[in-house]
């Protein structure tokens, strides 16, 4: 590696040095002929890396982990989960890789992860390698989220490997490198719990207290501080996903982080129409993870999260039982109250309403825009306009007009704030439609239409000319939509 490189990029090895139990020295496989399909300038700066040398061919090399500072550990991760409720003692990164930490310019620890890799010892049937499609995929929709200030791993670049990889049809090979504040998940403590070493149980919680919750370890008991750190910043997160429509897809106890970011953009999609059973996922076939059940399958992951801390929360089982008991009962206090906030703000009501005031008038318009299945992005946008004077765009898209007719009045009359609204409904999300024809392009070699996308959804709340194709609903002839986990 070149001395410029050397002196701007430096890997830190914490988790693989200080927990050899749950990491396996590893290395990417080598690419063919990689070429850079995208690179996030900004996080690359905000990252203290030097954007012009990421750009080029040792830059490249870098990103894939083909060229990495030889005092570089890239390790496999380890961990268990459940996956659509069953349990799996042994998962881990099958193709996947931690390359390691890097202190931004903020001085805050960020993983730099690859997705795509090639094999690992944790691969079992899979081939390790990813397609450019749902690569772009997860830099939009991650980027999209960081730009709505929703929690989330983010995506710093995609390489095209110049490998073809086998899947319905041969498809072109990338790697995504993805940075997250940790890669530690519930998943992580289900495998330590299951090794039966307290020890390692103890300093991985003791990691997670020091790296995303501090504030735990000045608490009596800092384990069940943990517990309801990570209960907060989860019923929170989940809430934020509810109120822009977002669908997970695969909410497996592996998927879920300690730190509260969103993680793992395989089959996720917003919501077009507006449906509480909205499925996207195309491996969901009972519908586990729809839109509604997000948050009491969240709530199910915590409390796995708890089974695996009991031991550190209190030495007698019942009364470790009890403490996390209570610890999970907060959860839906804590949701509902993030997404009530969440949803006043969306209809611009003031500060201090009463919730007998606003609780019926937000109840009363989901039932109506159910009911209509109207475009739920466009929709909540569209109320700006409508407090405003500008009442067409939305009733427009509401079967029952006198229902609707009644609730705007009542609406009206309590002033609500269209700048305010703007401020947090998307006009630009990653329509599912739009995804699909730029992800189809980039297979073909041009990722012309995903860097547009790109630029649409990164800045989503203000409207710019132009850009009228972004903000459009899906045509009635794109029909019921699936998407694929990629391997």
């Amino acid at each position: 590696m070149s001395d410029v490189a050397r002196s701007t990029i430096a890997f830190e090895g914490f988790f693989a040095r200080d927990f050899p139990e749950l990491a396996i020295p590893w290395r990417a496989e080598e690419a063919a002929d990689p070429q850079l399909l995208a690179l996030n300038q900004p996080l690359a700066v905000e990252l203290g890396f030097d954007p012009h040398f990421l750009r080029s061919p040792e830059g490249i090399r870098l990103l894939i982990g083909n060229a990495l500072p030889e005092e570089a550990t890239p390790v496999a991760q380890a961990y268990s989960g459940h996956q659509f409720g069953w349990y799996s003692p042994r998962l881990g990164d099958g193709r996947a890789l931690l390359l390691g930490e890097v202190a931004g310019d903020d001085g805050k620890l960020r993983d730099i992860h690859l997705k795509g890799s090639g094999r690992t010892p944790f691969a079992r049937n899979g081939d390790g390698l990813a397609a450019v499609g749902p690569m772009l995929r997860e830099y939009i929709v991650s980027e999209s989220m960081h730009a709505l200030n929703i929690p989330t791993t983010r995506s710093l670049a995609v390489v095209g490997t110049g490998r073809q990889v086998q899947r319905e049809t041969l498809l072109p090979g990338a790697v995504l490198t993805r940075v997250a504040s940790s890669h530690l998940r519930v998943g992580s403590f289900q495998y330590a719990r299951a090794t039966n070493d307290v020890d390692l149980l103890r300093r991985l919680a003791d990691h997670a207290i020091e790296r995303h919750h501090p504030s735990s370890a000045g608490e009596s008991n800092p384990y069940l501080g943990l517990l309801k750190s990570v209960i907060s910043v989860q019923a929170k997160l989940v809430a934020q996903w509810m109120l822009v429509g977002f669908v997970h897809g695969v909410m497996n106890t592996d998927n879920m982080t300690v730190s509260g970011e969103t993680i793992d953009y395989g089959p996720c999609a917003f919501m077009d129409g507006f449906d509480p059973g909205a499925v996207y996922s195309s491996i969901d076939e009972q519908g586990r993870y729809a839109y509604r059940n997000q948050p009491l399958v969240a709530e199910w992951n915590l409390a796995r999260f708890a089974e695996s801390l009991a031991s550190l929360i209190h030495e007698d089982e019942e009364q470790a039982v009890a403490l996390a008991v209570e610890a999970l009962n907060a959860y839906r206090q804590q949701y509902s109250a993030t997404w009530f906030s969440g949803m006043q703000a969306k209809l611009g009501l003031p500060e201090g309403i009463d919730d007998g005031v606003a609780s019926p008038l937000v109840d009363d318009l989901l039932e109506l825009v159910q009911e209509s299945r109207a475009d739920y992005t466009s929709f909540f946008r569209s109320l700006g306009k409508a407090a405003r004077g500008q009442v067409e765009p939305a009733r427009g898209m509401i079967l029952d007009l006198a229902a609707f007719d009644a609730w705007l009045e009542r609406w009206h009359a309590l002033a609500p704030d269209a700048d305010a609204m703007d401020r947090v409904n998307p006009i630009y999300i990653p329509r599912n439609h739009l995804m699909e024809e730029a992800l189809s392009a980039a297979t073909e070699g041009d990722t012309g239409p995903a860097e547009r996308l790109l630029a649409a959804v990164s800045d989503p709340f203000s409207e710019r000319p132009g850009l009228e194709k972004y903000a459009e609903p899906a045509p009635e002839s794109f029909g019921p939509y699936r998407t694929f986990c990629g391997t």
